[in-house]
């Protein structure tokens, strides 16, 4: 089995490659190919994936290449975990909106739209090579922002799923403070991508929410209150404080150093470190990147699509009818069962409408921000402002529009085309 890593350079990529390098027999894996467009990144990141397949025994190849065609051909997955314009587009999602007294984030709001705007049509015109040289390929994209780029894909009618490292954190976090194995918790984590909720957890099949809200909410809140669990009855994600707390956030954002600031440092380290010629592990300041138990979320769902084991997993994938009150087409996050052909999404019960409202809302926005990152079309990028929970105003929305098409031009060449039309 041939395994293509687009976005190869990325500091993620060690805690990727000892994942595959722990299930290499499992899932087969004979070749691995770490694509990226940026030299001294792919070299210096190849050369540690180098080593560290070689410590642990992998007998099978490694190449690391800067042609797409020559990554993709012929492969069975293709691993998609680029950044549009690296840290410092990053920078400027998670700053620009904040003039408009908006959230500046990287994967929802205006910052993830911009994000989006500039990640859709290259992660298209990947796959559509895919298509070409690899038709039975699975994509599986772990781009933020996941919804809307699985949406694109699925549209596309590209053999994709998303995938995101919420739900095994989570998992991780609940088998820690109970004292059980990872394997005996099943989180039952429902809604779109980076806006779920878990509104069931089972420990060896039994369910056992009550307790864990009862016993670990302060833990599991993730700085929110214990009592916003307690009227939910379910554990938010970590995201969901940027809707429930916006004031409060964004006054943090106002007067603290952007998360990107902080990460271009850690990777700029982490880059360092993995040119030493001795290392041959990820080191542990990785576990400060983010991106935590990605490698196994991630050989987990390779090895399940490879057999179809009837394997359950927490996915990005078309609601197909599984959640009520979203359209088909919507792309869901939510458990879904591994066949052969593919993942299919689990039925689940109503969200109540306290989440459902604000999932309907998100789901709007994000159809909106595929059409616009598609077409180019300006004013779909109103539109989807207008739309998002975080922005939602005319003023801000007129503002935001001409800051992120002006700051990001240089990786929007679809609203340059739309504007010379």
């Amino acid at each position: 089995m041939k395994l293509a890593v687009i976005g190869g350079g990325s500091t993620y990529t060690p805690e990727l490659v000892a994942g595959l390098a722990r299930e290499r027999e499992r899932i087969g894996l004979r070749e691995i190919i770490l694509h990226d467009i940026d030299r001294e990144r792919r070299e210096i990141v190849g050369g540690l994936a180098q080593r560290m397949l070689d410590a642990a025994g992998y007998d099978g190849d490694l190449l690391v290449t800067d042609d797409l065609d020559r990554a993709v051909d012929g492969a069975s997955f293709v691993l998609v975990q680029l950044r549009v314009g690296g840290q410092s587009a990053r920078l400027g999602d998670e700053t620009f909106p904040l003039a408009c007294g908006c959230i500046g984030q990287e994967t929802t709001g205006a910052g993830g739209l911009a994000k989006a705007l500039r990640t859709v049509p290259v992660v298209l015109d990947i796959a559509a090579r895919v298509a070409e040289l690899a038709a039975d390929a699975w994509i599986v994209d772990f781009t933020n922002p996941v919804g809307i780029v699985t949406r694109a894909l699925r549209n596309g009618g590209h053999r994709a799923v998303g995938l995101c490292n919420v739900a095994i954190g989570i998992q991780r976090e609940i088998a820690r403070l109970v004292g059980v194995p990872p394997d005996s918790v099943f989180v039952d984590q429902v809604g779109l991508n980076h806006l779920t909720w878990v509104r069931s957890v089972l420990i060896d099949g039994h369910e056992a929410l009550p307790q864990l809200l009862a016993e670990h909410a302060d833990a599991l809140a993730a700085g929110a209150p214990r009592a916003v669990l307690e009227e939910l009855n379910a554990i938010p994600s970590y995201y969901l404080r940027y809707f429930y707390f916006h004031d409060a956030v964004l006054a943090e954002q106002l007067d603290g150093v952007p998360r990107a600031t902080t990460v271009a440092e850690i990777e700029r380290e982490l880059l360092e470190l993995y040119r030493d010629p001795a290392l041959t592990t990820k080191p542990k300041l990785l576990e400060q990147r983010g991106g935590a138990f990605y490698s196994e979320a991630a050989t987990q769902l390779v090895a399940s699509l490879s057999t179809g084991d009837h394997d359950v997993q927490v996915l990005d994938v078309r609601n197909e009818g599984a959640l009520p009150g979203l359209a088909d087409d919507d792309v869901v996050e939510l458990p879904a069962r591994i066949e052969l052909e593919g993942p299919v999404p689990l039925p689940q019960p109503p969200l109540a409408p306290e989440l459902l409202g604000l999932v309907q809302h998100v789901a709007a926005y994000e159809r909106l921000a595929v059409a616009a990152a598609i077409s180019g079309d300006r004013t779909l990028v109103h539109k989807a402002l207008l739309a998002h929970p975080l922005v939602g105003q005319v003023p801000q929305a007129d503002e935001l529009v001409d800051a992120l098409l002006s700051g990001g031009a240089e990786h929007l060449p679809q609203f340059r085309r739309g504007a010379l039309a």
